[in-house]
């Protein structure tokens, strides 16, 4: 199984939503940072990309159709590379909103200090070494995780042939990928979850 979609969207741009909704598209299962908890093995192989040495994407996705959120949307780059049919989603809210949702939940999350528990723990050290070598040192803090979050963005827009790139915010709905991937647009309403406050709820932040 090849990679259909690539994901170049970070966390907290409608990335759930998308998982959900491209798996319903194409039938098969969509990578996503939820994919990391069910999957543990995977934290070895991401904490390894982060320290530089990318892992065998045919191997580590050969399970998947498409990819969203983090980590695999920091290696966005080296994905499209290894799946060269498959098209760029680059998921995308305006800055101020994004960072407030992401202050609200991945960050306030990553702040904190990890459980005793050894793989909550390896996970936590992922998510952070990621952060550090692929967004911003600085990503807990406002001005430099927004002017990253824009970076990130700029980057891919400028990276990406027109014709292989797919921008998407939330409220777009099934049209811009099913135009893309030439689908019928489905009948039932797009899925939208994991809102901020679903998320805080889910973890405990509230």
């Amino acid at each position: 199984m090849a990679l259909r979609v690539v994901g170049a969207g970070l966390g907290r741009t409608g990335t759930h939503s998308l998982k959900l909704a491209l798996e319903q598209l194409l039938g098969g299962p969509c990578y996503h940072m939820f994919e990391v908890f069910q999957h543990p093995a995977d934290i070895e192989q991401w904490q390894r990309a982060a320290d530089g040495d990318m892992p065998d994407w045919h191997q580590l996705l050969a399970d998947y159709k498409a990819t969203v959120d983090w980590p695999a949307s920091a290696y966005w780059h080296e994905l499209a590379d290894a799946f060269p049919d498959a098209v760029v989603l680059l998921s995308t809210r305006p800055t101020d909103e994004w960072w407030r949702s992401a202050d609200r939940t991945i960050w306030e999350v990553g702040r904190r200090t990890p459980p005793p528990d050894p793989t909550a723990q390896a996970h936590m050290k992922m998510v952070r070494s990621m952060l550090q070598t692929r967004f911003t040192p600085e990503w807990s803090d406002e001005a430099p995780s927004k002017a990253a979050y824009e970076r990130h963005n700029e980057q891919v827009r400028a990276s990406v042939p027109a014709d292989r790139l797919v921008e998407w915010r939330p409220g777009d709905g099934w049209a811009p990928l099913c135009s893309a991937l030439g689908l019928a647009v489905p009948e039932n309403d797009f899925p939208h979850v994991n809102t901020a406050d679903e998320f805080r709820t889910m973890l405990g932040l509230t």
